[in-house]
This record gives structure tokens, C-alpha cells and sequence, in this order.
């Protein structure tokens, strides 16, 4: 197997905010639609969506306002449990040894991160249906 058998594409961009309604006011005057907000350990989270892009930003996180402040890139998920062990026996940089999960959408979604060769985060990420 391959490891793209289990993605189909860009979910998101993770985009940590300094401050949140700033954020959303932002990208809104840009076009994008808020399509979620969560509130994850205190912290909210807010999806932006323009067309086929998805942004994720959200507070408390010490990277932003700093200049290359993207956090991630999420790769759209089929099957988080598959592509974890495709990609721990292609000997990739595994950061989540296990699927972690977070309460966001309807049922929550299922992911677990890797780092490329210029330690940029990628996440597969599945949304829960």
C-alpha cells in the first residue's frame, strides 16, 4: 500500500491567531465564511472557508503574529487508522504515535501529524461521518 491511498487531497491550513475576531473579521472582509467554530481546553477555533480552501486558526498558541506562523497543513483523511501504519512502516517522522481526536464538526475528527524534511507539520486528518 501507499500512504496517499488514504488521502484525497488539502483539508486545511492550520494558522495560529493572535487574536481570534480579528482573525475571522480578516479573512470575512477576504471573502471566506466562517463554516465553524469550536472551543477546544479553552482555547476557540474558528474555520474559514473560501471555495475549496479551508483555513483552521485558533488562540493561545505562542507562534503567532510571528512571521511564517502556519502550523500545519491537514491532508483530507480516509482511514486515520490505515494511514498511521503506512506511515510508521515507511519509517516516517512520526510525531502522534497514536490517533489523536478533538470534538470538532458533527461526530469530531481523528488525526495524527508527521514532520516533512523542512520540520513542517502535516496532518492526516479524517473528519468523523
Amino acid at each position: 500500500m501507499a500512504l496517499d491511498n488514504y488521502f484525497t487531497g488539502i483539508q486545511h491550513v492550520g494558522i495560529p491567531a493572535g487574536n481570534l475576531d480579528e482573525t475571522i473579521a480578516f479573512y470575512e472582509k477576504l471573502g471566506f465564511e466562517k463554516a465553524g467554530q469550536f472551543l477546544y481546553e479553552g482555547n476557540r477555533c474558528a474555520f474559514m472557508k473560501y471555495g475549496n480552501l479551508m483555513i483552521e486558526t485558533w488562540e493561545g498558541d505562542k507562534i503567532a503574529d510571528k512571521d511564517g506562523a502556519i502550523n500545519h497543513i491537514s491532508l483530507n483523511t480516509t482511514d486515520a487508522d490505515a494511514a498511521l501504519k503506512e506511515a510508521k512502516s515507511m519509517g516516517l517522522n512520526v510525531i502522534d504515535n497514536e490517533i489523536q481526536t478533538r470534538p470538532f464538526w458533527e461526530k469530531g475528527i481523528r488525526f495524527f501529524n508527521i514532520y516533512g524534511p523542512n520540520h513542517e507539520k502535516i496532518e492526516f486528518c479524517e473528519i468523523v461521518k
